[in-house]
């Protein structure tokens, strides 16, 4: 059956495409491996945040529709691939869910197809990766088929910017090809912005991702050096803040989070040690992260320790284990490894998320949360979710480390 377009993988970046796209008139069908995932769309009920419901009843009910069988590919007049790139057992990319979304297009392409590759990778995957996968029956990017990279920008919980205002950046394989992307991404994005090619795109989205991996280090560096100097980090990022140019603000945390901020410089990282290039601030940013999840533990210990406790035997409450506020993602979360290490070393730990609720690595949390705020000896608010009642937490934990830099109180201790 004809169709303008085919997304395969419809998760965080695949399913506000899919919705996009029909928003903006086209006949739309995705195609996922995931049974749970094709039900969830079946029934109308969003998986993944920033997709209305209602208009994803409507859109269903109008024609969206997800999957499991690939032959749809053959019926596209535009294929997206969205699936997901993550680490390896080694540490390295993992780019298989890439590889058998190409050999899925790859067994049901037709010439005049246009095939795009949204996912994160290094430079040289749209080309050196995917390209001879989808030429493997024959048809030739470029000649027979249209070819093109364009890195998502989903942003999860941003209110301000989608998919239609947010500037789409597209590299095609040849001129032809960026050609055509251009021509089916403006059908439902304001703005479309040329490369000179598909690497030249992967990179731009790496680099996107490795600025804030970079500046985010910084900022926690700084907090740690501020600290041991007593010195107030909050107060410095808010007099720098001031500057109307020169200075981009960013705010220390627990680490980063997420599928893209912690990912994608290793992605960069891996590609250099393969070409022989050295990127000594990324990998120096790199380490700061990798610490920072112990900083954290290490100032609970110091908390309870000017309250005459020890760590060991203690009752820790953290609070938020989504990496980004309001945002229902535990993906490469640091509360993960923060609660895995207080527990390591003898606490009792606790936790609450208003917005993920249960996380199967931690067990059940806890139902009351202002109960568990005077039951615990320490809590630690790691995710400034907008349910949380800050002053609340101030007024009703024992002892408080604010990671967030967000509650009032000259008792609460911060990062």
């Amino acid at each position: 059956m004809p169709v303008d377009l085919v997304v395969i993988g419809v998760g965080y970046v695949g399913l506000p495409l899919a919705v996009a796209a029909a928003a903006s008139g086209l006949s739309v069908i995705g195609y996922d491996t995931s049974p749970a995932v094709r039900e969830h769309v079946a029934r109308g009920r969003p998986h993944v945040p920033d997709v209305n419901g209602a208009q994803l009843r409507a859109l269903c009910a109008a024609g969206l529709a997800v999957t499991g069988d690939p032959s749809v590919i053959a019926g596209a007049e535009t294929v997206v691939i969205c699936v997901p790139t993550g680490l390896g057992p080694d540490g390295g990319p993992d780019l298989s869910a890439v590889r058998d979304a190409a050999a899925a297009v790859s067994d049901h392409l037709r010439p005049g197809t246009l095939v795009v590759l949204e996912s994160t990778s290094f430079p040289g995957t749209t080309d050196d990766v995917v390209r001879p996968i989808l030429e493997r029956g024959g048809l030739v990017a470029g000649e027979d088929f249209s070819l093109a990279y364009s890195p998502e920008r989903v942003d999860p919980g941003n209110r301000r910017y989608g998919i239609g205002n947010t500037p789409k950046v597209v590299g095609g394989h040849t001129p032809l090809c960026a050609k055509q992307c251009v021509a089916f991404y403006s059908r439902f994005v304001d703005t479309v912005v040329v490369a000179r090619g598909t690497r030249e795109a992967e990179m731009a989205k790496l680099l996107e991702n490795t600025y804030r991996f970079v500046n985010i280090a910084l900022v926690n560096e700084i907090a740690v050096f501020c600290d041991q100097l007593g010195v107030d980090v909050w107060d410095v990022l808010h007099c720098a803040g001031t500057k109307p140019f020169g200075f981009a603000p960013f705010t220390p945390g627990p680490g980063v989070g997420g599928h893209c901020i912690p990912i994608d410089p290793r992605y960069l990282l891996d590609k250099a040690r393969r070409t022989g290039g050295r990127l000594g601030v990324v990998e120096a940013a790199h380490q700061v992260h990798a610490a920072m999840p112990s900083y954290v533990v290490r100032r609970t210990a110091r908390l309870l320790a000017s309250a005459g406790l020890e760590l060991p035997g203690s009752t820790v409450l953290l609070l938020g284990v989504a990496y980004k506020a309001d945002v229902p993602d535990t993906r490469e979360s640091t509360t993960l490894r923060i609660a895995a290490e207080l527990t390591a070393l003898g606490a009792r730990v606790r936790y609450h998320d208003p917005v993920t609720g249960a996380v199967p690595e931690l067990g059940p949390p806890v139902s009351d949360l202002d109960s568990a705020l005077r039951d615990a000896d320490v809590t630690v608010l790691l995710v400034a979710h907008g349910g949380y009642d800050l002053g609340l937490l101030a007024r009703n934990a024992r002892l408080l480390l604010d990671v967030t830099g967000r509650v009032p109180g000259e008792e609460v201790q911060r990062l």
